[in-house]
C-alpha cells in the first residue's frame, strides 16, 4: 500500500491530499529515510510524520485496508510522540 494511502486508511490523517502533501514536502518518513507519496509501506516499518511542530512516529502492524476508524488503530503502534525543538534564531 501507498504511504500517503496508509496515512488515510489508519485514521492518522484525514484526507489523502494532506497526506500526499506532507510527503511531497519531504514531512514523512519510512524507516529514517524521507519518502515520496507513492512509497511502499510494509508491515515492520516505522514511519515518522511531522505535521507543524508536531511529530508522529508508529511501527506498521497492517497494511490491510479497514473501514471503521475503531479498527483503525489495530493496523499501527504509536512509539513516539511530541513537538520538535524551536529552531535558534
Amino acid at each position: 500500500m501507498r504511504i500517503d494511502k496508509y496515512l488515510k486508511a489508519s485514521h492518522i490523517l484525514k484526507r489523502r491530499t494532506i497526506s500526499r502533501e506532507l510527503a511531497e514536502n519531504e514531512r514523512v518518513e519510512i524507516n529514517g529515510r524521507v519518502v515520496k507519496p507513492a512509497h511502499a509501506v510494509n508491515v515492520g516499518d516505522e514511519v515518522k510524520v511531522t505535521f507543524g511542530n508536531r511529530y508522529l512516529k508508529i511501527r506498521v502492524l497492517s497494511t490491510e485496508e479497514v473501514k471503521k476508524k475503531k479498527d483503525a488503530v489495530t493496523m499501527y503502534e504509536v512509539i513516539d510522540e511530541g513537538f520538535l525543538e524551536p529552531r535558534p534564531e
